[in-house]
């Protein structure tokens, strides 16, 4: 391979940007090495001594020299892309491997992986991958739902969301549940639990340990209510979740709040809420009125958020040796939350919550009537 040297003109707006190129400690050496190429050149160097200069083969001094002669400065950032040696898949592969996805399942098992769809359809995984992620299509994760049958849900979803956005005057609005989730097996408790064996620390290049089994040092229920507006939370730990715990708490709230306005309580469906005995207590307290959320809507309680984060930050990765531990420890998170509240802000209109459920209501028939 033979070519005469090559002259090249630099101007003296290029030769300033080439020079602050190799200057700037952040270009890529690569751009560096390119621009030394051509203002070499440009200097009257020859082929051979650029070689020995940026330790560069002569096929590619020649090629930065073309393409700057080519495309300028703006040739020396980039590399041109080179086309694959495999030919892209056929449209009609494509939409296969989508349409199977969407509509069949693999034998002996309940969803699409990688590997059994490039199995099935013969090409690599990696094709698959790419098919799923241009399409947005996630076969290994699914969302669980439950759509509300409450037959006043127009109506209670309207009540409690004029609430969050329109609250009444002189009233304080609190969102209120004994909370029944931290637990890992669905009793109505929130469980003091011990880790049989010490986890490791968390270091770097590896996440903190816990044992999968844990002791059980028994039980205890919060109860809290949630002041929409300022982010307050009144809460008392109760051994148990009956009616005359639910009324002691309400009596605690009753002592809390201020006489002079009413309270608006946002409660879930639970059985204790309704009982006669509670009945009878709020006939007495009048300044006490109860809006329901719709069946299976918890979500539509704001106090729900507060237990999330309670759960995530205090009780989830805790050990408690005992109830005692375990009720100091959320004690202690909510003085810390009512040190510096913040509210939580419903966004979300009546209106737009009940399109949402039409929508859902009519996938969920469509499915059912196999359109």
């Amino acid at each position: 391979m033979r070519r005469d040297d090559i002259c090249i003109y630099v101007s003296p707006s290029h030769r300033a940007r080439l020079t602050a190129l190799m200057d700037d400690r952040n270009t890529p050496s690569k751009v560096v090495w390119r621009a030394e190429i051509v203002l070499a050149t440009a200097d009257g160097h020859g082929t051979n001594a650029i070689m020995r200069r940026t330790g560069k083969s002569k096929p590619c001094v020649w090629r930065w020299q073309e393409r700057y002669i080519d495309e300028g400065v703006e040739g020396l950032l980039r590399d041109k892309t080179r086309p694959s040696r495999k030919p892209p898949l056929p449209d009609e592969v494509k939409l296969a491997v989508l349409t199977k996805t969407a509509s069949e399942k693999p034998a002996n098992a309940t969803h699409w992986s990688r590997a059994s769809m490039a199995s099935e359809m013969g090409i690599s995984p990696s094709s698959v991958g790419r098919i799923w992620a241009e399409a947005g299509l996630k076969p290994h994760l699914v969302r669980r739902f439950k759509i509300s049958n409450d037959p006043q849900f127009e109506e209670k979803v309207t009540d409690v969301v004029g609430l969050y956005l329109n609250p009444p005057d002189r009233a304080l609005v609190l969102c209120v549940v004994p909370e029944a989730r931290f637990q890992h097996d669905e009793k109505s408790q929130i469980q003091a639990l011990d880790r049989t064996q010490p986890g490791l620390p968390l270091k770097k290049g590896r996440a903190a340990t816990m044992t999968h089994d844990y002791k059980r040092h028994g039980t205890t229920t919060l109860f809290a209510a949630l002041d929409v507006k300022s982010g307050l939370v009144i809460g008392e730990c109760q051994p148990r979740h009956r009616a005359k715990e639910f009324i002691r708490f309400l009596k605690k709230i009753d002592r809390c709040v201020k006489k002079y306005l009413d309270i608006h309580l946002v409660l879930d469906n639970y059985g204790t809420h309704k009982t006669p005995e509670v009945k009878a207590w709020l006939a007495k307290h009048r300044r006490f009125k109860l809006h329901f959320t719709p069946t299976s809507a918890s979500w539509l309680n704001l106090v729900e958020r507060f237990f999330a984060e309670i759960t995530t930050k205090r009780i989830r990765r805790g050990t408690f040796r005992s109830v005692a531990e375990l009720k100091e420890a959320i004690h202690d998170y909510l003085d810390s939350h009512n040190a510096d509240p913040k509210p939580f802000v419903w966004t979300k209109t009546a209106d737009a919550i009940l399109a949402k459920e039409r929508r859902a209501l009519d996938i969920l028939e469509a499915v059912e009537n196999g359109y």
